[in-house]
This record gives structure tokens, C-alpha cells and sequence, in this order.
């Protein structure tokens, strides 16, 4: 059944329930699931009223914070640590926390909330259901602007790289910026999430401030993102140009040469029919004089594409 739970006291120390009972008699209880539990569906229609229960059990989710009936619905997403997969395909957490129980449920693993079961079973466990939210927004808005601050890094170095005209284009960049995309598509709503989560009645004037200033990072995270999708782009731009310019000069001077070459083939291809009557057959002179006429023939050209300032 559950991932883990746990009865936690005022004090932060945790045991281990017996019944599986929704709460038990310490502070709180918190039960931790995996989605995939085939059992968890009917746990949660035994237990749970049916809006909070569906919220639990969505298979996809964005962030969000709802009161229902004394309790706080709410769906945040983290970083994805699992090992082999992308950053930027963030992690989700269902949670459905009351007074006296924090449900939360996952999809994939969320190191955030692998970090406060180590701490729960170290007795040291956030000592009330407002602290345990506290805790876990804190860990992952860290955890966001620590991947924020490496697309940043990246973003300068990309930047960097434009003022040699011979770098060709990253094969990150491309890369980048679907990270700042899909890290955008869910901390904008989590900034509007952690905003309203700062006035919910649940949690205590205490750590209302806390929780503003952690919405007030993920506004700066998201307010980054989109700095950083427009430099990305800036820097696509500029390198779709700088290959846009080479192409240009390449085919223009080819097309100068072409200009050249072609009266000069124009004349290899006259003297080269094999008709009566072609000048200069029976002189042993003729060849080089063609030769002659035709270099001759090459520099007026050049001078004269120069002189409209075509090279």
C-alpha cells in the first residue's frame, strides 16, 4: 500500500502506525503513495470525499491550490533528479493535507519529499502539516533556481561564443531552449499556486511571510526563464544569420566567378568547333594568342567587376 507513513508529533519525532486509520493520534499522520498502486483508488474513496480523492488519483496535473471543506488541495512540481531523464521534465506531487493528515502522492520519485521521509525517520520531521508544506516548497524552489542559475551559465557561454564568428552553432542550444520551455509551462501556474497557498487559512500567519517570499522566487525564476527563452533566441538568431551571410558571400562569389568564366568559355567553345574555315588552324601561333587574349580577356573583367564594386 503506502510508500511510508508516519504518525509525527509536536516535537518532530515520528512512529510507525499499526491501524490504517486516515489519522491517528499524534499531531498528524502522513501517508506517502505511489500512483501506481493499484490499490490506492479504493484507499482513497474509502477515506476521502470525492473532489480531493480525484484530485489524488489524476494522472496528469498542473499546480495548484484549492480550499475544499477544511482541507487544501494541492498539486506542486519539482525538478526531476531521477537518474536518465531530463531536468526539465519536472516531477509532480498530489497533496491533500488537513489539520490532522498529509496525503501526498506521486508519479515519478520527488527527492523533496525522499528528503523529509529521511528526515521522518530520523525523528526529525517537520512538527505540523503547515511546516511539512513549508518544507517541501522550500526545497523545491531551491532545487528550481538551481537549474535556472545552470541554463543562465549555459545561456552567458552561448553568448560568449558569438564574438568568434567561426563557432558554429551549439548543439545544446536547441536543447536549452526546450528546457526553458517546459520549465515555464509549470512555474508560472506554481507561482500562482505558492501566491494563493500564502493566504490560506490553514496555514499560520507565522509562515505566511516565508511562503510570499518563496512566491517571490518562483515569480523571479519564471521572470528569468523568460529573459533567458529571449537571449536563447537572440543567440539562435544571431547564429542563423552569421550562416545566412556566409551563404551569401559564397554564392556571390561564385556567381562573379561564373561572370568571369563565362566569356572565356564562350570562346574555348567557339575555337573548339571542328568546322572549315576556323582562323588560325595552320599558325603555330594561334593557340597562344587565344591563350593570350583570354587572360587578357579575364583582367579587364576583374577590373572592371572591381571598379563597380562587385569584390
Amino acid at each position: 500500500m503506502p510508500i511510508c507513513v508516519f504518525d509525527i508529533a509536536e516535537d518532530g519525532s515520528t512512529t510507525v502506525p499499526s491501524n490504517m486509520n486516515l489519522t491517528g493520534p499524534a499531531r498528524y499522520r502522513w501517508w506517502h503513495f505511489d500512483l501506481s498502486d493499484p490499490l490506492l483508488a479504493q484507499w482513497c474513496e474509502k477515506h476521502l470525499a470525492e473532489i480531493p480523492a480525484g484530485a489524488l488519483l489524476q494522472p496528469e496535473t498542473r499546480p495548484r491550490c484549492d480550499s475544499f471543506d477544511g482541507g487544501l488541495i494541492l498539486n506542486l512540481r519539482g525538478i526531476n533528479m531521477n537518474d536518465g531523464q531530463p531536468a526539465e521534465e519536472m516531477v509532480s506531487i498530489r497533496m491533500w493535507v488537513t489539520d490532522a493528515v498529509v496525503i501526498t502522492v506521486r508519479l515519478r520519485r520527488v527527492f523533496a519529499i525522499e528528503d523529509i521521509r529521511q528526515s521522518a525517520q530520523a525523528q526529525m520531521a517537520p512538527p505540523s502539516p503547515a511546516e511539512f508544506i513549508s518544507e517541501l516548497v522550500t526545497r523545491l524552489t531551491g532545487r528550481v533556481q538551481s537549474e535556472v542559475a545552470s541554463i543562465a551559465k549555459l545561456t552567458e557561454f552561448f553568448e560568449a561564443d558569438l564574438e568568434d564568428d567561426e563557432t558554429p552553432i551549439p548543439n545544446e542550444l536547441t536543447q536549452s531552449r526546450r528546457r526553458v520551455i517546459r520549465l515555464r509551462r509549470y512555474l508560472d501556474p506554481q507561482r500562482a499556486a505558492l501566491n494563493k497557498l500564502a493566504t490560506e487559512a490553514l496555514m499560520p500567519a507565522g509562515s505566511q511571510p516565508a511562503l510570499r517570499e518563496l512566491a517571490n522566487r518562483t515569480t523571479m525564476a519564471v521572470e528569468e526563464l523568460d529573459a533567458l527563452r529571449d537571449r536563447l533566441v537572440a543567440v539562435q538568431d544571431d547564429h542563423d544569420l552569421d550562416v545566412a551571410r556566409r551563404q551569401a558571400r559564397n554564392s556571390f562569389l561564385l556567381s562573379v566567378g561564373a561572370g568571369i568564366f563565362l566569356p572565356i568559355s564562350f570562346l574555348t567553345g567557339l575555337f573548339g568547333v571542328n568546322v572549315g574555315g576556323m582562323p588560325g588552324i595552320n599558325s603555330p601561333w594561334a593557340f597562344s594568342i587565344l591563350c593570350i587574349a583570354m587572360t587578357v580577356l579575364a583582367l579587364i573583367l576583374v577590373i572592371v567587376i572591381r571598379r563597380m564594386r562587385w569584390i
